[in-house]
């Protein structure tokens, strides 16, 4: 099982069951969304994964693929929780640096490297996707 929640506490949530994969993204959205130079994302069951306290809002947006995005968000703090993809409806995508416990990354497939900032480094041997 994993718990998360966002900055302030007001909204918490869980997941259970087994992860489907774990993404580092460095698309332009996630950059932004993140205020940093990718974002992380944990693809759950939508099935297991439930709201423990709170009430989210929610943005609706464009990726950069042309696709709809649901973005759930804090509406005290402001911090982005998960994001429900239209492509995949049967999956959650948690924000990583919203679960409780740290997420270890070295094995996550990257996305978007095209638009990696410049230092960024992967590993030699993560999964790696343009996108572009």
């Amino acid at each position: 099982m994993q718990t998360g929640k966002c900055q302030c506490g007001e909204i918490c949530y869980a997941s259970k069951g087994k992860a489907i994969a774990l993404y580092i993204c460095h698309c332009l959205e996630c950059q932004k969304q993140s205020a940093s130079a990718f974002g992380i994302s944990l693809d759950v069951p939508r099935i297991g994964f439930c709201l423990t306290q709170g009430q989210p809002k929610y943005w609706r947006r464009t990726t950069d693929s042309g696709n709809k995005l649901t973005c759930a968000f804090c509406p005290t703090c402001g911090s982005r929780l998960w994001h429900e993809s239209d492509v995949n409806p049967e999956t959650i995508s948690i924000k990583g640096g919203s679960l409780d416990e740290p997420l270890d990354i070295s094995h996550a497939i990257h996305v978007w490297v095209t638009r990696k900032l410049p230092g960024v480094i992967i590993p030699h041997e993560a999964k790696q996707f343009p996108m572009d």
